[in-house]
């Protein structure tokens, strides 16, 4: 009869054991849960470096390096493009003089005002164009039926009628009908005014 009590007092505690138990076994199935749903979201906001081997595109790295590339041939293509464009006014400039002069040359044992003044006209040209220098084209054309040089005397005289300067011109082997526009330009300084006449003009 003495065990009587005993055993109406364990019942009720183990009952709370168990509750115990079942509670605590709960908590661990939801932290194990939550923990789960932790690593998902976790996983999820964390950034992952790009494969960047399924990249089309070329890198941002490589797209600058190309861009600087491209300007210094760029660069490069306009300094060889300017250093042409010298070298050609240069040589123009030196066929230039040498046509000259081969023209006084042509006109020093020329007697008279030569054999081609009907061929060559002058053409006054705007200071505007010339940074204010005396200038005037030589027009000259070839009205013979074949090829010829043209050599020509530009004489600046100032109002009194007094030649202060004397230039020369020449054109070469020019066909039949050809016209050329050489310029015969002053070195005098603008003032006082010159004018400009065709001392003389010969074919050869």
């Amino acid at each position: 009869m003495g065990t009587g009590p005993l055993r109406t007092t364990r019942q009720p505690l183990a009952r709370a054991l168990a509750g115990v138990l079942v509670a605590a076994l709960s908590a661990v199935a939801l932290v194990s849960c939550g923990s789960d749903d932790d690593t998902g979201s976790a996983a999820s906001a964390t950034p992952t470096a790009p494969d960047t081997s399924r990249f089309s595109g070329t890198p941002p790295s490589a797209v600058a390096s190309l861009a600087e590339s491209v300007k210094a041939s760029v660069s490069a293509a306009a300094s060889s493009a300017s250093a042409r464009a010298s070298e050609f006014e240069a040589s123009v400039s030196a066929e230039v003089e040498r046509a000259n002069a081969a023209a006084k040359e042509q006109l020093e044992d020329v007697e008279g005002r030569g054999n081609a003044t009907a061929d060559v006209s002058l053409t006054g040209k705007p200071r505007a164009e010339t940074s204010g220098l005396l200038a005037v084209v030589v027009n000259i054309t070839n009205r013979t039926d074949q090829t010829a040089s043209y050599a020509v005397q530009v004489d600046f005289s100032d109002s009194d009628g007094k030649v202060v300067e004397t230039r020369y011109v020449g054109a070469e082997d020019m066909e039949a009908g050809e016209r050329a526009h050489p310029l015969a330009i002053s070195r005098k300084p603008a003032e006082p005014r010159l004018t400009a006449k065709i001392a003389k003009a010969q074919r050869y």
